[in-house]
């Protein structure tokens, strides 16, 4: 699945972009599931074990931020979580591959919420870093429609402190106290079907989409067999193994060097990503709000 330069590029920058992966129709039931899901968030009032809802949601008008584990509540997410091309490309980089959990960031026009500077290991350190996370491309991933952003390299530099001003988990870095080139970050970009791979280390965020395209962004998430959570799995070993999507299960951690900060105490604000960021009380990039108060 992946070319000598593609691996290089992967090891060197800790994200690519693989182009065609999901087919036209595959592509298009997502999009259709998707859509279901928008409307029936209009008899959701707060967020749930589904819906993760934007500040200006309401019925009249619903505004989803995210769906959580989409792949537990429709198999059109399963399927894509299990693609055949996916695991193909995890085993060529790791060996085996098990699956861990996925999102749908939603990203919508004009109003998409940001996600701001982060390292997904933060959230979940394992014994060792042989993780990523497969965004799929629903839509067109394009410059001004808040395309997903990778500092190249960071993948093998700090664990970075993730923590608010009270001390607790939040999800989101402070870029003022990183050593860290922000401006250098690249944009992942790529057509509808296409799928990124970053790496759990790899520092990333996304600004708000205020352009008039959809980006929609499947994200789901795997690990080398090998790897386990520091923090426990609370399913049991059986539950553990039913991820196995290739290789073979293993009752051996394969430890690592590698640098971990714990993600405790828990965030004030527990739930999904934009939820914990809610304690930072800092903001890299601009919110719709923000923005249309400035223009006021």
């Amino acid at each position: 699945m992946l070319s000598d330069a593609q691996r290089a590029a992967y090891e060197r920058d800790g994200v690519i972009v693989v182009p065609e992966v999901f087919s036209a129709a595959e592509i298009d039931e997502l999009r259709r599931v998707t859509d279901e899901f928008v409307r029936n968030a209009a008899s959701v009032a707060a967020n749930d074990e589904i819906y993760d809802l934007e500040d200006s949601h309401s019925a009249r008008e619903p505004r989803v931020r995210r769906l959580k584990a989409p792949h537990l509540h429709h198999p059109a997410y399963f399927r894509a979580s299990r693609n055949a091309k996916v695991v193909a490309i995890l085993k060529e980089l790791w060996g085996s591959v098990r699956f861990d959990t996925g999102k749908l960031n939603m990203k919508s026009a004009g109003y998409g919420a940001p996600v701001e500077w982060h390292q997904d290991w933060a959230f979940y350190p394992h014994t060792n870093d042989d993780l990523a996370a497969v965004g799929i491309m629903l839509d067109d991933c394009e410059m001004d429609n808040g395309p997903m952003l990778v500092v190249p390299g960071s993948h093998k530099g700090a664990v970075y402190d993730h923590h608010g001003p009270d001390g607790r988990f939040c999800g989101a870095m402070d870029p003022a106290r990183c050593d860290l080139d922000l401006s250098k970050a690249m944009p992942c970009l790529g057509k509808a079907g296409s799928v990124t791979v970053h790496h759990v280390r790899a520092v990333h965020g996304s600004a708000t989409n205020f352009s008039g395209k959809e980006r929609r962004f499947l994200l789901f998430q795997y690990r080398a067999a090998d790897a386990w959570p520091l923090l426990g799995f609370a399913g049991g070993i059986e539950k553990f193994d039913e991820l196995l999507l290739a290789g073979e299960p293993t009752l051996e951690p394969r430890l690592t060097a590698v640098p971990v900060r714990l993600p405790l105490p828990p965030a004030a604000h527990q739930g999904s990503i934009y939820e914990n960021q809610r304690a930072t009380g800092r903001r890299f990039f601009a919110t719709a709000e923000t923005a249309r108060a400035a223009a006021e």
